[in-house]
């Protein structure tokens, strides 16, 4: 193996960065320097610089993107209303806010390499990455689950027992997650057969399944600002405080659970439970708004754009050319998507409940099934002529070929 001096590792304090911590100082003998990015994972973050230091790394950093995590990654994928295959993206967005501080900390250490501990099957190694290379073409970069000895979690869950590595899991709750300000995603055990129900009731952190939700509705109002949540029920609040505030009372109420089997990047399919509920009442809320106040033809080409940013992010192609274009598209049609957004959330459900923007596009007079003097029903005869004049003629061609 190449030797190094100095190596950064994108370090989160789970089963894999533990491991890889005193398996790159036996294997190359190096400094090892950890930076844990904080995107909200709460109390994951207890205990991580001593559990670090007593591991083999030389320090720790603990850097708070919290601020830049909502504002630079959530909130553009928000106004795009971008889903992959119906996830929100959630561990997407926050490898490229990670990977950035990462680079910036390794060239301010002097580091010869980053390394990083996503699997060679995932998603996030593409992430991070193409990250790395957009900030550090230089830098090498280490992925041990390429090279190592290890086939599986169990393998590494003996190694860190056989080195006395403390864990917080065990071989019977050694699911995969991933937990941020946005989401929680779970893979692996049970969850790797899509024949098996997700036994919720061991797994759900964020919230409550829709049959342990209350039985009375919860009324709440968002205000939006070109595009972006700004007031919870009247009270302005930053990024941050929404998601959280929203996260609690969407997960009160039994919101934002979602169980899919998705196309990953590295060609294979991937069975994962997210939890989501403060995300998922915002691009519900998102959306209801751009339906007054967006124009049909804006709102459809804005979901063609919608798809491919999703396609974008999820591929980790965050710092790329295309991805600063369709931001650009993006924020151009957000200048109108400033309103109030009301919704009742009952039992999982997210049910609107009143629209309010000065930018509304909806004209009741015009949209009344009584009189008015804006449109004149007799015209549409002529338009439903005109329209309808291809079908006409292919009909009546049709004819003729067929009496010949």
């Amino acid at each position: 193996m190449k030797q190094y001096k100095k190596v950064v590792l994108a370090y989160s304090g789970g089963l894999d960065t533990s491991v890889i911590i005193p398996w790159l100082k036996e294997n190359y003998g190096c400094e090892v320097i950890a930076v844990s990015g904080n995107v909200g994972q709460g109390t994951e973050l207890d205990g991580l610089e001593e559990k670090a230091l007593a591991t083999g790394a030389s320090k720790l950093y603990i850097e708070d993107l919290n601020k830049t995590f909502v504002e630079d990654y959530i909130w553009p994928c928000l106004k795009a209303g971008a889903k992959y295959e119906e996830y929100l993206l959630g561990t997407s967005f926050a490898r490229p806010a990670i990977a950035k501080r990462i680079v910036e900390i390794a060239k301010a250490e002097g580091a010869d390499a980053i390394c990083h501990g996503c699997t060679g099957k995932g998603n996030d190694q593409v992430r991070f990455e193409l990250t790395i290379k957009a900030f550090a073409p230089e830098m090498d970069i280490i992925a041990p689950w390429r090279t190592w000895e290890f086939k599986s979690r169990e393998d590494e869950i003996e190694y860190a027992e056989a080195h006395n590595i403390p864990l917080k899991i065990t071989r019977e709750t050694n699911y995969s997650k991933d937990k941020n300000l946005w989401h929680l995603s779970h893979e692996g055990l049970d969850l790797e057969n899509p024949e098996n129900e997700p036994q919720y009731d061991k797994i759900l952190e964020m919230g409550v399944t829709p049959e342990k939700a209350p039985d009375e509705p919860t009324y709440i109002t968002i205000s939006f600002e070109k595009g972006i949540p700004t007031k919870l029920n009247g009270e302005a609040i930053d990024g941050v405080t929404m998601i959280e505030k929203l996260n609690e009372i969407g997960g009160k109420n039994g919101v934002g659970i979602l169980d899919i089997v998705e196309n990953r990047l590295v060609g294979m399919k991937s069975r994962g439970v997210y939890e989501t509920p403060g995300g998922t009442i915002l691009y519900k809320a998102h959306a209801l708004l751009e339906s007054i106040c967006l124009d049909k033809e804006t709102m459809h080409f804005k979901a063609i754009v919608a798809q491919r940013m999703a396609e974008t992010v999820y591929n980790g192609q965050w710092f790329t050319p295309l991805m600063e274009a369709l931001k650009a598209f993006v924020d151009e049609t957000q200048k109108t998507v400033t309103g109030d957004v009301k919704l009742k959330l009952y039992k999982g459900n997210i049910v609107p409940a009143g629209l309010f923007s000065d930018y509304s596009l909806y004209d009741d007079v015009t949209a009344s099934f009584g009189e008015d003097e804006d449109y004149n029903q007799a015209d549409s005869a002529g338009f439903i002529n005109l329209y309808g004049l291809p079908i006409k003629i292919k009909a009546m061609l049709d004819s003729r070929r067929e009496n010949k």
